[in-house]
């Protein structure tokens, strides 16, 4: 009954606070106390009883009434802050106060009122991991209060929605600026417990079957907020600071007083500094452990706890390679690093049919494509795959590289229509690890020759101005393998041998305008992008599911448009000793004739340099079907001419006769022997110069940062729905669309 009557005399407080409109005097302590004299009113209560028109019709009509309020609820006499500051400070005190979010240390019950502006917060740091070695007794009411009060900082940090997309970088969030700023004492344990409580947290718990339907788990909300938290106060554009190299070179010893300055924003720099073996040990583990979580198969159905807040894991994973390149090195060192590819493999693949999933799809992409922009990670791909976590792609024996193609063909053949604009970083992906792929599984040979025969159809090369870009990466991963891993690929040589037909259509391409017509006309009478019959697909792995669209209904943000791959890489060049030199970009050149600039994104002139070109966005259609641009014979004739065929040729002139010789001489028709008889030949000295490597490195841009912004608030507008904070409130960063 005291409940309910606690709530009646709050809504009525609200009331009045509402209908009155002259300003209420600061002094009038008999009405402003009504809003704080009953402690049992929970956060979803007051959510309920102070509807947000309400609170938007004070600050409409009477804001000094709200104003007087926020600073009734912030009392901080000691210096004349502005209300913002002073909000975001209690905050932070409230998130170290004794017996409210952390343990007291003090043996008697009664703390005194100032202990919270004079305890060392560094001893109350919440869970043991980076920087502490102590795990504080568990406490559910602590959580609790931790959660809420991340909400409400989440609530202050989310200006961010309320703007539109802009690229420039000088756009800081003041809030998030002033939050992590040296005006806030806690920073660094602030810091370091967001950051312990997300990497110490395992879901799965003892273990014990249903565990998760017998006990609620206050833990999990609180990571869940810790995670979002983190995310938004480490949005930082790095590509307008200097970023040390990937050893580490430019960084001092981390987390010590002898760095270089860096960023003003201190979680940043708390980030980027963190430098011991072991902690960096205890992040990847912790992250590892979490994404996995969603595959977790059990022989119970539904009895492990699987995790949601995956997105902002592989947000914070970003953030964490892109700000700290030692810990990204520490990640390529072992094979740990497959314990997040594996994961990240699992849910692009499951969410490739699905629209309301395409910025998952983004950053799953974009994190592979800054790991393969390091050597290690190719060299570590060729450890045999022997996880079976069930997937909907075929059967296969092999290796990590064998799934990461296996999962990409899979994208690309059978992914929604607005993945388009991924495939040449996909592509990009397989280019720059196929150096070091030391032997591919029948299966992914046969999806990588698919993939050419698809790209290389010639309605496909003419329909639009950048298709030919996919034909050229796919001969370069050729080139790459047979030049630099001959020996182990006999797989890869056979299926090349077998579809030679492929590279003589290719070297034989019409370039007359009468056949490019022809080969236009094809298009209407095959829509689908890509053929997606014999892909030999196979029969799919056992307890996989089929990737399914969204559900009708479903909500989803926009997301801006993402830079194209010319924009998101910088090329270097791989020396014999190992070590990558970075290339110049080529010198823009104007465009072939039958080529506009219009038909580029970002107004950028062609460089007309096609064995690496400069690639826009792809847009499957608008070019063909808009009508402004059509190809000319001298335009096909551009690219045509530096098509990387010499080194296949080749392989296909020494090898085709010895291969159909023994067949007839062996009346052979098994694969086994063909096989066995190319696993021991050898090209030594029978083709062209091995070319340099050349890999596409992911440089920070200011694009990439405003996609990054973008999606991360998306992702956390649509997962605080209790209370839904931002709901009907007029968002400008991004629009809500359903499915």
């Amino acid at each position: 009954m005291g409940s309910a009557d606690s709530k009646l005399n709050f809504r009525k407080a609200v009331i009045q606070l509402t209908t009155k409109t002259q300003p209420v005097e600061a002094t009038d302590d008999a009405f402003w106390d009504q809003f704080w004299a009953d402690t049992a009113t929970s956060v979803q209560d007051v959510f309920a009883l102070v509807p947000a028109a309400e609170i938007r019709a004070v600050r409409e009509e009477s804001p000094s009434n709200l104003a007087t309020l926020c600073y009734k609820g912030d009392e901080d006499d000691e210096n004349a802050r502005p209300l913002a500051e002073s909000l975001l400070l209690a905050v932070a005190d409230l998130l170290f106060c004794p017996d409210f979010t952390v343990q007291s240390h003090r043996r008697s019950t009664v703390d005194t009122a100032e202990d919270i502006h004079s305890i060392d917060s560094c001893e109350y740091i919440w869970e043991a991991g980076v920087g502490f070695a102590h795990s504080p007794q568990p406490n559910y009411i602590h959580d609790l209060n931790r959660t809420e009060l991340l909400k409400l900082l989440l609530t202050c940090f989310s200006e961010a929605m309320y703007l539109p997309p802009s690229s420039d970088s000088s756009n800081a969030n003041p809030w998030v600026q002033f939050f992590c700023s040296t005006e806030n004492r806690h920073a660094l344990p602030l810091f370091t417990s967001l950051l312990n409580v997300v990497c110490a947290y395992d879901p799965v718990g003892y273990g014990i079957p249903y565990n998760h339907l017998l006990f609620s788990d206050y833990r999990e909300p609180l990571v869940e907020e810790a995670a979002q938290v983190l995310i938004v106060t480490l949005d930082y554009d790095s590509s307008t600071s200097s970023s040390p190299t990937v050893d580490g070179t430019t960084t001092g010893t981390a987390m010590d007083d002898v760095d270089p300055p860096g960023p003003d924003n201190l979680f940043v720099n708390y980030l980027s500094r963190i430098h011991r073996e072991e902690d960096f040990q205890f992040i990847l583990k912790g992250v590892a452990r979490l994404l996995s979580n969603p595959l977790v198969q059990t022989y119970l159905p539904n009895s492990a706890k699987k995790i949601q807040f995956h997105q902002e894991l592989l947000v914070l994973f970003w953030k964490l390679c892109d700000f700290n390149k030692k810990f990204l090195f520490f990640v390529l060192k072992s094979s740990d690093v497959l314990d997040i590819l594996v994961p990240i493999l699992y849910f692009l693949n499951d969410a490739r049919a699905d629209q309301s999933r395409v910025g998952l799809m983004h950053i799953g992409v974009f994190i592979l494509l800054l790991l393969s922009g390091e050597r290690n990670f190719g060299v570590r791909l060729n450890k045999p795959y022997s996880v079976r976590v069930p997937m909907d792609i075929p059967v296969f024996t092999g290796t990590h590289a064998d799934l990461l193609i296996i999962v990409f063909h899979k994208i690309i053949t059978s992914g929604h229509q607005r993945l388009q604009p991924l495939f040449d970083c996909l592509l990009t992906i397989v280019v720059n690890v196929s150096p070091y792929l030391k032997s591919l599984s029948m299966v992914a040979a046969n999806k990588l020759l698919h993939l050419l025969e698809a790209f290389s159809t010639t309605w496909f090369l003419f329909s639009a101005v950048q298709n030919h870009h996919l034909v050229f990466f796919l001969l370069e991963v050729f080139n790459n393998i047979i030049q630099y891993q001959f020996d182990g690929n006999s797989n890869l040589v056979y299926a090349v041998i077998r579809k030679r037909n492929v590279f003589h259509q290719l070297a034989n391409l019409p370039t007359d305008s009468q056949s490019i017509q022809k080969g236009l006309q094809r298009r209407k009478k095959t829509p689908e992008p890509i053929s997606r019959t014999n892909s030999q697909d196979g029969v799919s792995m056992e307890g996989s599911r089929p990737a399914a669209p969204a559900e009708p209904g479903t909500l989803k943000t926009s997301l801006v448009a993402t830079p194209g791959i010319d924009k998101l890489t910088e090329k270097s060049q791989v020396s014999e000793d190992g070590t990558m030199r970075s290339l110049e970009p080529e010198s823009s050149q104007p465009p072939p004739e039958g080529n506009p600039p219009s038909a580029v994104s970002d107004g950028e002139p062609w460089s007309g340099e096609v064995s690496h070109p400069r690639r826009d966005q792809r847009r499957l259609s608008s070019a063909s079907s808009s009508g402004q641009w059509t190809p000319t014979p001298d335009w096909v004739m551009s690219w045509k001419s530096k098509l990387p065929l010499q080194t296949i040729m080749r392989l296909l002139q020494v090898l085709v006769p010895q291969v159909e010789k023994i067949c007839i001489d062996k009346g052979l028709t098994d694969e086994s022997e063909i096989l066995k008889f190319l696993q021991h030949g050898t090209l030594v000295g029978l083709l062209p110069v091995p070319h340099p490597i050349l890999i596409r490195k992911y440089q920070a841009n200011s694009g990439t940062a405003m996609w990054f912004r973008t999606y991360m608030w998306g992702v956390i507008y649509l997962r605080n729905v209790d209370p839904p904070i931002w709901y009907d409130t007029d968002v400008k960063l991004f629009e809500i669309q359903r499915v």
